[in-house]
Parts: C-alpha cells; structure tokens; sequence
C-alpha cells in the first residue's frame, strides 16, 4: 500500500514537470525522502523516473519540432557529463549533508521560477565566446562565459542529490539565449533524459538501486510523461511555472525541517 501511495505521487508530479521541462527531480527525491526512503536510494530512484520520463517527452517533443538539437547536443553533454561525476562522489557525502543540499537547491529553484522569464530577440554577435545558433528565422546567442559554467554546476549538482536542474536550464536558454518557452522546455527535456541516465550510472555504480521501487515508479513516469509532453504542445506553462514555484520552495522548507529534526 505505501508503494502505490508513492507510484501515485510520482505518475502526478510527472506529468506537471513534464509540461513544464524541469524534470520534477527535486519533488521526486523530496517525497522520496519524506516517505522513508534512504536519501542514496531515493537520489537512485529519482535519477531514473527522470530517465524514463524524459526520455518519452523527448520523443514527443522531438517529433512537434519544438526542440533545438544544437543546444540539446552541446548543453546536454555538458551537462550529463558533470551529472556522472556529481552522482559517482555523492556517496562521499552524508545523507543529512545531501539532505541540506538538496534543501537549499529547491529553494533557489522555486525562488527562481517565481521571477518573469522576459524572452528577448538577440542580435548576432561576433565575439570569441558567443555561440550564433539559428533555426526556423529565430536568432539564439549564447553567452558561453556564463552558460557552460552554470550549466557544469548544474549538472554536478544534479547528479549529485538526484535532480532533473530543469528548474535553472529553462530560465537559462530563455532569458541567456533568447529561447522560445515551448522550444526552451523541449530542448530541457532531451538534455534532462541525458543528464538523469549518467546521474543514474553514477548512482547505481555504488548499489543504490532498488528495483522493487524503482521499476513500478519508471513505469508510470513513462505514462505520465507521454501525457504531460502531449499537454504541454497544448498550454502554456506560465501559471504552472508560478504553482511549481511555490511547491517548490514549500517541498524546501519541510524537507529542510525534516532533516534538522533528525526525522
């Protein structure tokens, strides 16, 4: 009974981060956690519901044509590669230790997506660091100075405490680069997939997978993903970014609890 409790929660949060491109790691781990899962195995676990939910948007999204393979190739790598090395040195670290972390990054996140995303035109520029992409008439500029160092931190830290990093790879591609929201939340997606399969790798290398968890909760992130993706091509995720902010930053703050009460 209390795993289908969790499936539950997890076919619902899948289908709201997918139609949003933050992956929902973070809510993941959290009810994870707060349901008396071990943090390593909680981050295990999280690592691949993101694979198997993002994988299948990506399909979706890839197949609409609302996703910029160039920003999904160079960002997802980079990405990906630090989410192995975030997810191979956490068990370095102590589950309450990981518990703070993870506290901390969802608060940021949700304070994050409470901020306007303000989608601007961007020029050319001709300038040693900055990366000209352009598809379908629509001009992307990306200032790799501030792009590649966020997104390594991003994905370190991902990898690390078992999150998607959706929450800061959208506002980045929209507000850095200049990307449509619906593309900005497709390309997310195909990075998240990539990300949350060296997380995993990462993770399992040190046994932290649990089948008897892992298998019922992927499964159902694959349904939920399909229906998310699907919804997302339809909506706008404006007010749902507004929602998952506050839900957020509420996750941030009982898990944070919930830790320094030795729960």
């Amino acid at each position: 009974m209390h795993t289908l409790w969790v499936v539950a929660i997890i076919f619902a949060l899948t289908v709201v981060m997918i139609m949003s491109g933050r992956g929902g790691g973070n809510f993941y781990v959290a009810a994870l956690v707060l349901s008396g899962v071990a943090m390593h195995t909680a981050s295990t676990t999280s690592q691949f519901i993101l694979l198997a939910s993002a994988l299948t948007g990506a399909i979706v999204f890839g197949k609409a044509r609302t996703m910029s393979w160039p920003l999904v190739l160079f960002f997802g790598g980079v990405n990906a590669s630090m989410a192995f090395f975030g997810g191979f040195t956490a068990h370095a670290f102590g589950g309450t230790t990981l518990k703070i972390v993870l506290s901390v990054l969802l608060f940021m996140a949700g304070v994050a997506m409470l901020f306007p995303e303000k989608q601007a035109q961007k020029d050319a520029v001709s300038r040693f660091g900055y990366w000209n992409i352009r598809e379908n008439e629509k001009q992307y500029v990306v200032n790799l100075w501030l792009a590649v160092p966020l997104t390594m931190a991003t994905g370190f830290f991902s990898g690390m405490v078992g999150i998607s990093g959706g929450s800061f790879l959208v506002p980045l591609m929209v507000v850095g680069c200049g990307v449509p929201m619906r593309t900005a939340v497709g390309t997310a997606t195909a990075m998240l997939a990539a990300t949350a399969l060296t997380g995993f790798t990462g993770n399992a290398l040190h046994g932290g997978f649990d089948p008897a968890l892992a298998v019922p909760c992927g499964a159902v992130a694959i349904v939920g993903g399909l229906l998310g993706s699907r919804i997302a091509l339809k909506t706008k995720p404006k007010s749902l970014k507004t929602i998952s902010g506050i839900l957020t930053i509420v996750a941030a703050i009982i898990l944070l609890a919930n830790t320094l009460s030795g729960k």
